[in-house]
């Protein structure tokens, strides 16, 4: 059949999983008129008010200058500050941040309940579970 090695090809089913998620995720944070990456950030920091920027990009998986371009897009927006303290940048919602805490939950639920109405709730955390530990095995491989 046409195109076999695709189906059997991690790096062309990883990407295409990227692609649907990602429209997923977009569709449904834009009510929070953010992006599902600084939906996320914004979510770290609530969970962990003067998180510094360096925790940000290990939680979230990202290069320090992408983690600094969505602060600095966050701090534009007045949603969060930074306060640099010795060597470390801290990260703080602002009170117009903190007032899309709710809003950002809700995307973020929205986004679990599509995918798991496709899916199925224990299978869509397992996935995810599976993937995170997959992508942990393969980012460690020198």
């Amino acid at each position: 059949m046409l195109g076999t090695y695709l189906k059997e090809c991690l790096y062309f089913t990883a990407n295409r999983l990227g692609r649907v998620i990602t429209k997923m995720a977009e569709d449904e944070f834009a009510a929070s008129g953010l992006s599902p990456t600084s939906a996320f950030l914004m979510m770290a920091v609530f969970e962990k008010e003067g998180i510094s920027q360096k925790e940000l990009g290990e939680i979230l998986h990202l290069q320090p200058s992408t983690v600094t371009r969505l602060i600095e897009k966050l701090v534009i927006k007045g949603l969060i500050t930074s306060r640099v303290e010795g060597r470390l940048s801290l990260i703080f919602a602002t009170g117009k941040g903190k007032a899309l805490e709710e809003t950002i939950n809700e995307c973020w639920n929205n986004l679990r309940n599509r995918y798991n109405v496709l899916l199925g709730v224990k299978e869509g955390d397992e996935l995810s579970l599976h993937l995170y530990e997959v992508s942990d095995q393969l980012e460690n491989i020198e």
